[in-house]
């Protein structure tokens, strides 16, 4: 099936009146979840993921993945009006697109932030569309030491991008490495590391897991962290939602900036949307002939983080569904809920399961287009949320946690495990250990000690097959050269600058 016909067979699935539902479902929770501060689109879709488990498998998709891209348009209204990101990869809108609502053009900064967003994002699409069928191909040619390469190297790229400490992030990783290995090992049907409890022969939940160190030690932290802002007023009426003429061309070579620099960074596992923002907005500011109104509410200082941090999503994808290496958080949630159901991303994904990826590829050009209705003319009603006092919010959010991981087995074990990965995970928050590689260490450990056994298995127990062939040695020495590269001290600095203020 090529581009075409698989991008129409693609819309044939999206188009179906369930599966518009649940695109809209998706992307109207995606928009809430960006505006609320308190709840990213990871926790959301790890507490809603035990709900889906039932659903047919393109329209649950279809929905999770339209809360992961629309967090990030509703993420943009909070850091305009309010000067607080709802979500990380809204940071860097804080900075030209609060200034704007101060000088008086709030309504043409939502519009600038949606616009980009809706352009950016289409972008991403279609490059996703255009590159994840070659880079299926290429992976066809992969083996056990190929894919196990392959993980090593995208660790690695997790732990370097992910923290500010390489000691940090290769600790989490190995921690997340450890406990995938807990259960039964399937080769030689021996316990590991179950402490004499029966609950954990069968392994950790995923779910269980993913609520308590995203949800759990999100909302710990929020409240620690609480900030008040000054909200600033939505315009009214769409006429004043919309940027003015010499708004849209200063802003018009950041749409394109934020567009292909977003999606570059989103293919590259462990970047995230935080880092690709606040690379665009480097870039055009670099290249700008006005650097002195940036800060001060320059447009293009707003559009391009924000086309970058949604052309991320399409980038994030590619590695995801061609070669079922997940780049962060959200995007390990997701390729947990596919397995879950039964779909196995990788490069015969487009084959064997072709209505769930053009499906899903074609849901996203729907979503993309319903986004954009819903933060023009709806933003002030979506506005309205910020009002939702925390005491409210934070417990309805703790008592889905515990139901979501309640009702992956029914067990009270889970819920203690909640408790305690939650705890966790605020701990590392407060001590500056990244999530990420816990989380991706934990969802690849499983498929990369396969992949290790198999190949050793393949060559008898020879550890250089893995150099003997040269996709496996080229991957494995770009893995050692990125964990060495930190050793460089003006690379570490530029590294550890874009992180933090990416983060």
């Amino acid at each position: 099936m090529d581009i075409i016909n698989g991008l129409a067979h693609g819309f044939g699935i999206a188009l179906v009146p369930q599966n518009l539902l649940w695109c809209f479902v998706g992307c109207f929770l995606g928009t809430v979840v960006g505006i609320l501060p308190g709840l990213g689109p990871a926790a959301t879709i790890a507490i809603l993921m035990p709900l889906t488990l039932n659903m047919d498998p393109a329209g649950g998709i279809i929905m999770l993945t339209g809360i992961y891209y629309g967090a990030k348009y509703g993420g943009s209204t909070t850091s305009i009006l309010l000067n607080m990101p709802g979500e990380s990869s809204s940071v860097v809108s804080c900075i030209d697109g609060y200034q704007m609502a101060r000088n008086g053009r709030a309504g043409a900064a939502l519009g600038i932030a949606a616009i980009a967003s809706f352009i950016a994002g289409t972008v991403g699409i279609v490059l996703l569309t255009l590159v994840a069928p070659a880079v299926a191909r290429f992976a066809l040619s992969f083996s056990a030491p190929e894919y196990f390469a392959l993980m090593a190297f995208g660790l690695s790229l997790v732990v370097l991008l992910s923290g500010a400490s390489l000691l940090k992030g290769l600790l989490a990783l190995l921690v997340g490495l450890w406990l995938s290995t807990i259960g039964i090992d399937l080769f030689s049907a021996q316990s590991r590391f179950t402490f004499g409890r029966s609950e954990l022969l069968g392994g950790l939940d995923f779910v269980v897991i993913a609520i308590g160190v995203f949800a759990i030690a999100e909302i710990l932290t929020t409240i620690q962290h609480r900030q008040e802002g000054t909200l600033i007023p939505v315009p009214k009426g769409f006429r004043n939602l919309l940027p003015s003429r010499e708004e849209l061309k200063a802003s018009r070579f950041a749409f394109v900036n934020g567009s292909f620099t977003g999606f570059i960074i989103g293919v590259l596992p462990g970047a995230g949307s935080a880092i690709a923002s606040f690379i665009a907005y480097g870039i055009e500011k670099a290249v700008s002939k006005r650097k002195e109104m940036f800060g001060k509410g320059a447009p293009e200082g707003l559009a391009a983080p924000e086309g970058a941090n949604n052309a991320d999503t399409g980038g994030a994808l590619v590695p995801l569904l061609t070669l079922g290496i997940p780049g962060g958080g959200t995007t390990a949630i997701l390729l947990s809920a596919l397995v879950l159901w039964g779909i196995r991303p990788g490069p015969l994904m487009i084959t064997e399961s072709p209505d769930i990826f053009w499906g899903l590829v074609a849901s996203m050009y729907v979503g993309n287009v319903v986004l954009l209705l819903l933060n023009l003319p709806l933003v002030p009603l979506f506005a309205q949320l910020l009002r939702v006092p925390t005491w409210i919010l934070f417990p309805v959010i703790f008592g889905l946690s515990i139901i979501g991981a309640y009702s992956v087995s029914e067990r009270i074990f889970d819920v203690e495990l909640l408790a305690a990965f939650g705890l966790l995970g605020f701990l590392m928050a407060k001590t500056g250990f990244p999530s990420a590689p816990l989380i991706l260490g934990f969802v690849l450990g499983d498929a990369m000690e396969r992949a290790l056994r198999q190949s050793l298995m393949m060559s008898q127990g020879d550890l250089t097959t893995f150099f003997q062939r040269p996709i496996s040695l080229v991957l494995l020495i770009a893995a050692v050269v990125i964990l060495l590269l930190p050793l460089v001290s003006w690379f570490n600095r530029a590294r550890v600058r874009a992180i933090s203020e990416g983060a």
